[in-house]
């Protein structure tokens, strides 16, 4: 069972050391469920990003309009726990609320602002802009 966004923003405000809030986040990782080997493709890669990111989104019906299940996965444990957090915060939503979510609010809140290179807050934000963007599709699609 994933973590929940609550949860983890939880678990953050009891870790006042970064480099127990860098662990968190690389225990986070290894809680991802496991992306199939050949989803591990250039399709799926998400652009912007330092390490090697993969993503891909499949979308189901709902009473509220489309909603997305994402996986993610890196091969850099620190950006997988990125991936691990990204995806409590927008998977298994519908993609209007995925639209209107601000994902680097929710790393302003945690302090991720401030901790991540700026490299890896580029692609934080290529991972968010991958997401939104699946999420307009499937909202175009749907009428």
């Amino acid at each position: 069972m994933a973590t929940s966004i609550d949860e983890i923003v939880d678990n953050f405000s009891f870790l006042d050391e970064w480099d127990d809030r860098y662990r968190y986040l690389i225990e986070l990782g290894r809680t991802l469920q496991p992306m199939p080997e050949a989803d591990h493709n250039d399709v799926n890669k998400v652009r912007g990003c330092a390490s090697q990111v993969w993503l891909t989104s499949t979308t189901r019906p709902s009473p509220d309009g489309p909603v997305l299940d994402f996986l993610g996965d890196s091969d850099a444990h620190i950006v997988r726990g990125l991936v691990a957090l990204v995806l409590a915060l927008y998977s298994g939503r519908p993609a209007r609320e995925i639209v209107e979510t601000d994902a680097m609010a929710l790393f302003k809140t945690l302090g991720l602002s401030e901790h991540l290179t700026p490299q890896r807050s580029n692609g934080v934000r290529s991972m968010v802009e991958r997401i939104k963007s699946d999420a307009r599709a499937a909202l175009a699609a749907a009428g």
